[in-house]
């Protein structure tokens, strides 16, 4: 029985230390650039967008398509750096155990 109880109260430090962890990815930004840093997209740890700047240069061009590239690709450079921070904190948190493959946490 104490095995049991031993499990259940690490079970409950887990579920609170992944909580923490929640709170910590939402509260953390990345950055993802694009054409030389003239677009560049900040996200939550989470994947969430909070702000893009775009370089004034950019608003003189006419070529809109370009724009609209250079902004999908650093949504997608930070995403990748948000997805890798949270991949960091997940490892630190189960201290290098490896999750079976497409068991996605925290999200």
């Amino acid at each position: 029985m104490k095995n049991l109880s031993d499990m259940m109260k690490k079970a409950q430090e887990m579920q609170e230390k992944m909580g923490e962890m929640q709170n910590s990815l939402d509260k953390a930004t990345v950055e993802g650039t694009a054409g030389a840093g003239m677009v560049t997209i900040t996200l939550t740890g989470k994947g969430d967008m909070k702000n893009i700047k775009i370089d004034d240069s950019l608003f003189s061009s006419e070529d809109r398509e370009v724009l609209e590239d250079l902004i999908v690709a650093a949504h997608t450079s930070a995403k990748a750096k948000a997805a890798d921070m949270a991949q960091s904190q997940m490892s630190d948190l189960t201290g290098g155990i490896q999750l079976p493959p497409g068991f996605k946490m925290p999200f």
